[in-house]
């Protein structure tokens, strides 16, 4: 038997969201330690690894590994029944063909109940191996997500740059060129507030070209966390991970664009 319960509802359904856009089914990976997921979109230039910690839930059950096998645009259409202050609990039984969705009202008067038909997904789970990258940068997630949204206009490719002197990003289209430079905060700038600095270690300067519409779908995760980091590396996927407090993580990878590719 397999059972959890998450107080904020609306935090698994903003996760969904920022999930469904790229891959379109995957199994969530039930065990003792919580739930995660990886899924490559359909093209294999992107992968999303998501890990929540039993620690994030309410209540937590998970008597034998359990595979569920979720549509995520069918899962989203459930979620969209759920109100946004509401609980939700899943359950499923090991050798079940469907997973019960559970949405309670905060005053406990309204309670909804939805069957999800499972699928048989045939997924192999990429070992991520654990790197060290040479730029990192920490940021507010909603200057990411406005940057990429903003460049989307100019041009298909934003080339992201970090040096001492800050991180990059630049763009060029039919209608011209433009470039976004963001400065690491100063240690005294925002007094005692984390949320709105920019930090960037560095070991070496890196400059990489993205698909922004890979991105794009990318900051969707916004919601999740108010910072986010990106971690750049020669020759390798770009990192973008968003924190959620005590519950757990969602990372995206990303290859970099080749100078030949249309």
């Amino acid at each position: 038997m397999f059972e959890c319960t998450l107080i904020q509802g609306e935090l698994f359904r903003k996760l969904i969201v920022s999930i469904q856009d790229l891959v379109q089914d995957g199994n969530f990976m039930c065990d003792s330690n919580g739930i995660s997921l990886q899924g490559m979109d359909s093209s294999h230039v992107a992968l999303v690894a998501m890990a929540l910690k039993k620690e994030g839930f309410a209540d937590y059950r998970c008597d034998r590994d359990v595979t569920l096998g979720i549509n995520f645009a069918n899962l989203g259409k459930i979620l969209k029944c759920m109100g946004s202050k509401d609980r939700l609990s899943i359950r499923a039984q090991e050798e079940g063909d469907s997973a019960l969705f559970v949405f309670e009202s905060e005053d406990s008067n309204r309670m909804s109940n939805f069957e999800l038909k499972l699928m048989q997904i045939d997924q192999e789970q990429l070992g991520v191996p654990e790197t060290q990258y040479k730029a990192v940068i920490r940021m507010p997630s909603s200057e990411l997500q406005r940057i990429c949204k903003d460049l989307s206009a100019i041009g298909d490719t934003v080339s992201i740059s970090a040096t001492k002197e800050g991180i990059k990003f630049s763009v060029g289209g039919d209608i011209g060129s433009g470039d976004m430079t963001l400065r690491q905060s100063d240690s005294g700038e925002v007094d005692g507030d984390d949320s709105e600095k920019i930090m960037i270690e560095l070991e070496e300067p890196v400059q990489q070209n993205f698909a922004l519409r890979y991105l794009n779908n990318f900051t969707k995760a916004s919601s999740l966390s108010s910072m986010v980091t990106l971690s750049l590396g020669t020759d390798m996927p770009l990192v973008i991970e968003y924190k959620m407090d005590n519950l757990g993580y969602i990372r995206y990878y990303l290859a970099p664009k080749i100078d030949d590719e249309a």
